[in-house]
């Protein structure tokens, strides 16, 4: 469990990192000692060598940690030895912490360790620090979410050097009372509660204050909190204003769950829409549940996760990736450029519905969108995220449509025919298609030539390469100084190979219909290179 800087430090983990927290306990100074397995244990009021019994007491039961607070320099080498030599891990608690509130953040990322079925809402991506994390990781900044009496509710791991205003919000989990004077005498709370635009902090050296862009969640008219980011050590990403704003959509989502305690209401939601892609469910019970109009045209993007395009020590393989974080990335796009997306994670897919479109929306701008997540996954979690985006469809009941042309397309990248990160039917129908067809070959042996077969068959046994001429020649419409360059082989060998491959097979290549035959059968069989060219 990770609660982050700057409240705690790991001083000893003599079981590693992965030792699972199942729940928090308070000890207090005048309680016995003890605790039970797999607990995070707050010793309250025990420093220095008054906390040795509650290590001694949780070691022997087998709970995860102990965090304590340290009142001397020399404690932590002398607690950190106990640790161990007790077998439970110790963290060290700053002095301005208080305890309630590392006991509210603790509980809050336990809560969060066990997810709920996914949402159907463009959120699908977790607790409020995913969010808090993935936002920083889109920014470049540093974040906190806090709600509208300016209390903390999540904030992102970070490296990098914050200022006084977010080290004493998180300390004292509410910001400080003269910071928070000076917000409202800059008018920015009047702007969080009444704008959804972000509105920007410049710097303030004097009071500890670095730039900071802010932006209030709200539902409807209603505010439920804002999203702060800090500038660190570097300047915020250029699109960080368009990721607040897909942040503070999936937040809302967020909270408006934790105000009225919707869950069974987002699985509901996550199964309508599910069963509208796939088309088992009509439209109708999404759009009463949602209050959607099925009248208007809709969308369905498919994501697919490909190979990392980075080497495994590159900056942005460095995140941590995970399948929450890459949805967490798309559904913050895609509710900064939609406001109704619903993200749906199928298997190894994630499909995004986009219903309720604008009149005159153009494909370039929708392909747009796609591009910016796509380029977002490869720059800040190291992996190569291809898209597929489905034809618009008039009514939300044709849905089902616009997601079967982008799994046509998918598969068609699956199979390494479409190389482009995003791609739509009609532009790469000619592989989409050839594709289905060669996929049609391969599961129905009785529709090939078996003689094309048998030269397949025996380019394998023998090492030889007359499919693979034949089809290079076919490829090249004849030309056999075209095909030969392309084999690297003398021209005359390519006909020596053609004809004794018209020889083996008894194809005549001067008829059409067997010329379209070889070429599709040869392209199935993938035309197995053999040895060095010149080889017969």
């Amino acid at each position: 469990m990770s609660l982050g800087e700057p409240l705690v430090e790991l001083q000893a983990a003599p079981a590693g990192l992965d030792v699972e927290v199942r729940d928090v306990a308070i000890l207090d100074p005048e309680d016995p000692a003890q605790a039970l397995p797999g607990e995070l244990v707050l010793a309250i009021g025990a420093r220095g060598r008054a906390a040795l019994p509650a290590l001694r007491a949780a070691g022997a039961a087998g709970a995860a940690a102990v965090a304590v607070k340290l009142d001397a320099p020399g404690q932590a080498a002398m607690l950190s030895e106990a640790a161990a030599e007790a077998g439970v891990a110790l963290l060290s608690v700053r002095r301005e912490a208080r305890w309630e509130h590392l006991d509210a953040l603790a509980r809050a990322v336990l809560g969060s360790g066990r997810p709920e079925a996914g949402a159907g809402g463009a959120e699908g991506s977790g607790d409020l620090f995913s969010l808090a994390q993935t936002t920083a990781v889109l920014t470049g900044g540093i974040v906190s979410i806090e709600d509208t009496s300016s209390r903390v509710l999540a904030y992102s791991r970070s490296s990098d050097e914050v200022d006084d205003l977010r080290r004493l919000s998180i300390l004292g989990w509410q910001g400080p009372e003269p910071y928070l004077s000076k917000l409202r005498e800059w008018g920015v709370f009047q702007h969080l509660r009444t704008s959804d635009a972000v509105i920007a902090i410049d710097d303030h050296p004097e009071l500890g204050i670095r730039r900071r862009l802010a932006i209030g969640i709200r539902a409807g008219t209603q505010p439920l909190g804002t999203i702060w980011v800090q500038e660190g050590s570097r300047p915020l990403e250029p699109r960080s204003e368009q990721a607040l704003l897909g942040a503070a959509r999936v937040a809302a989502l967020h909270l408006v769950r934790r105000r009225r305690e919707v869950s069974a209401d987002l699985r509901l939601t996550q199964s309508l829409l599910a069963g509208l892609l796939d088309g088992s469910t009509g439209p109708q019970s999404l759009a009463t549940h949602l209050g959607l109009d099925a009248r208007r045209p809709a969308l369905v993007i498919g994501f697919a996760l490909r190979p990392a395009t980075r080497d495994a020590g590159s900056e942005a393989s460095g995140v941590e990736f995970t399948r929450s974080e890459l949805t967490a990335l798309i559904s913050v796009h895609a509710a900064a450029r939609h406001h109704s997306a619903l993200l749906s994670p199928a298997e190894s897919r994630v499909y995004v519905l986009l219903p309720e479109l604008p009149a005159g929306l153009s494909p370039a701008t929708v392909r747009g969108w796609v591009m910016e997540i796509t380029e977002a996954a490869g720059r800040h979690l190291g992996v190569r995220l291809q898209a597929a985006v489905g034809p618009v469809v008039p009514r939300l009941a044709e849905v089902p449509d616009s997601r079967r042309q982008a799994d046509r397309v998918l598969a068609a990248m699956d199979r390494g025919r479409v190389l482009a990160e995003v791609a739509s039917l009609d532009e790469v129908a000619a592989e989409v298609l050839l594709g289905e067809v060669l996929a049609l070959l391969a599961d129905r042996p009785a529709l090939r030539d078996p003689a094309l077969t048998a030269l397949t068959d025996r380019d394998a046994r023998h090492g030889t390469r007359l499919a693979e001429s034949v089809l290079a020649y076919l490829d090249a419409f004849g030309d056999v100084r075209s095909a030969a360059e392309r084999l690297h082989i003398h021209p005359n060998t390519l006909r020596y190979r053609v004809r004794r491959a018209e020889e083996l097979t008894g194809l005549d290549l001067a008829h059409p219909e067997q010329r379209l035959l070889a070429m599709l059968q040869l392209r199935l069989a993938g035309a197995p290179p053999g040895p060095a060219a010149g080889h017969r």
